[in-house]
């Protein structure tokens, strides 16, 4: 029986902004989403790098969020690190899990989005093309 080999995370960093923050210098929970959102833009970007024009198959759209949080994450906590790994991958749909990691590498919050391949044109969801397939397969993460 053959291991799947480790699959390294994509990891985004993204900056903790002085407007984040309550006159506590806590991060209102709501940012966590908003860090979650900025992460995917980079990993799709990274998707699009590794498609090329060839293999581009279109937009996704969120259907699900479901976040968990952990720690505060207060204005001296960035850089953050968002690491995401594919969960789960269907014919029109992806499930990708973020961990959020304070400068530190404490975890602050990690949650799971389903998202799905969009058609512009019909306003619905289209298959994932082969490429993008391949791209999330490579991401790809089996459950303990």
């Amino acid at each position: 029986m053959s291991q799947k080999p480790f699959v390294a995370p994509f990891t985004a960093t993204v900056q903790v902004r002085w407007g984040d923050s309550d006159r506590l210098g806590h991060v209102n929970n709501t940012m966590f989403l908003e860090y979650m959102q900025e992460a995917r833009v980079q990993f799709l970007e990274y998707m699009a790098g590794q498609l090329g024009t060839a293999g581009a198959g279109g937009p996704f759209v969120v259907r699900r969020m479901d976040l968990e949080f952990l720690r505060p994450i207060t204005d001296s906590s960035g850089p953050l690190a968002i690491e995401i790994t594919v969960l789960h991958v269907g014919t029109s749909s992806y499930t990708l899990h973020h961990v959020i990691k304070d400068r530190d590498g404490a975890v602050c919050g990690s949650g799971d989005g389903v998202l799905v391949a969009f058609d512009l044109r019909t306003q619905g969801k289209r298959p994932l093309s082969d490429e993008e397939l391949h791209v999330l397969r490579g991401h790809l993460v089996e459950a303990a």
